[in-house]
């Protein structure tokens, strides 16, 4: 973060692209604009942008007193959904002579064009607005010339016709980019779907992630791509299966069937309370359950051939995806320290409404495995895999 002295300069030069200073302390659309367009860092100077709130674009202090609350609001950014990819920032307080200021530091994204409820902001002078068409394609171009993650990657071999353009243009499209700009706009298919990273325009071909959440049959190309279920009969895979199911297909259609198969009723089961009354219990809090697939969907390595494997057994779950702990996550931080293996995979799943908070699943899970009387999950990380294990309740 800034020393004192660098926080005056920029404050002092406040016509900077690299600064914007308010003195309000609840406009959330106007920071999340500001961050996402900071990330973006469209003049390319390759160096953090600050939000500097307590001041005013004169640079004059306003009297605010920095308390917790603004500081955990602003922090929240980082995994607000809504700012998709998720930025790199820091929040700090400083005490000057002048006054108290909270500065939100982000840092230019590896995955441009960033966006804030499905608009591209970017900073051109002192000013703040959405890119156009040409704008929007430079950021394309910047993040193209970047090492790219799996999921960004060209899929090769995989055509526009082996994707069910209607997944993309009437589930995804209108979930992912403001109706404004979409009636605005001119583009091809693929140069939409390259915008948001599912096509390359330089390789001709959708990328993995195009091919994952609309491909017909994304087996073809990333092998193992699909979840195997399986109900033992017993607490060993020596036990008999009592029940199998195989969710392949597109990663869209294979969201809603997890979803829909992790809440079904026959989980439930009478506990008498009294001779005359009976209440319904689960063994297993169907949220828990959902939001450890969900990660291990969202984390896994892609680059494997093996599936994720969703074993249910008479006194355990397990959920085991392929691919250890990813970049700064550890077994100390975790889950308190997230990092992305498919990022623009992660998207996906925050613009389609299953993943609520970045970073917040397994927190999630944890809680309703307490509240629900279940042990909590237990991890067990290796370089080739990670198993979260959810115990029955006793």
């Amino acid at each position: 973060m800034l020393t004192t002295d660098e926080l005056r300069t920029l404050i002092a030069d406040h016509e900077s692209d690299r600064v914007e200073l308010t003195t309000s302390t609840t406009k959330t659309d106007k920071f999340g604009e500001a961050v996402c367009a900071f990330a973006n860092d469209f003049p390319n100077h390759g160096q953090p942008g600050y939000l500097i709130i307590g001041v005013d674009d004169r640079a004059r202090f306003a009297g605010l007193t920095v308390g917790d609350e603004l500081l955990k609001n602003l922090g929240a950014l980082r995994s607000n959904v809504n700012i998709e990819p998720p930025p790199a920032m820091t929040v700090q307080k400083y005490a000057l002579p002048d006054g108290e200021v909270a500065v939100v530091e982000v840092l230019p994204s590896d995955l441009p064009p960033v966006r804030y409820k499905g608009r591209v902001w970017i900073r051109a002078g002192p000013s703040r607005r959405g890119a156009n068409q040409q704008e929007e394609r430079i950021l394309i171009e910047k993040r193209v010339a970047r090492q790219r993650t799996f999921d960004v990657r060209p899929c090769a071999g995989c055509t526009m016709g082996d994707l069910i353009r209607d997944l993309f243009l009437v589930t995804y499209l209108p979930a992912a980019v403001e109706r404004s700009v979409i009636e605005e706009n001119n583009r091809t298919d693929e140069e939409q779907m390259a915008s948001l990273r599912f096509y390359d325009l330089a390789a001709g071909c959708p990328t993995n992630a195009g091919a994952l959440l609309f491909g017909r049959d994304p087996l073809r190309w990333i092998p193992g791509a699909w979840i195997q279920f399986v109900r033992w009969a017993g607490t060993t895979m020596v036990d008999d299966p009592i029940a199998e199911r195989r969710f392949s297909g597109d990663l869209i259609t294979v969201l809603r069937e997890i979803e829909a198969f992790v809440s079904l009723p026959a989980q439930a089961h009478p506990v008498a309370e009294s001779a005359l009354r009976e209440r319904t219990a689960v063994d297993y809090p169907p949220v828990a359950i959902r939001e450890l697939l969900l990660n291990a969907i969202m984390h896994r390595s892609y680059e494997s051939n093996a599936p994720v494997r969703f074993y249910w057994y008479e006194d355990r779950i397990e959920i085991q995806n392929p691919g250890g702990l990813y970049g700064m996550a550890s077994p100390e931080n975790f889950p308190r320290q997230t990092d992305y293996r498919n990022p623009v995979l992660s998207e996906a799943l925050a613009t389609l409404g299953y993943v609520n908070a970045f970073g917040r699943g397994v927190i999630r899970a944890q809680d309703a495995l307490r509240k629900s009387g279940n042990p909590e999950a237990e991890f067990t990380f290796e370089t080739s895999h990670v198993l979260a294990t959810i115990r029955r309740r006793s």
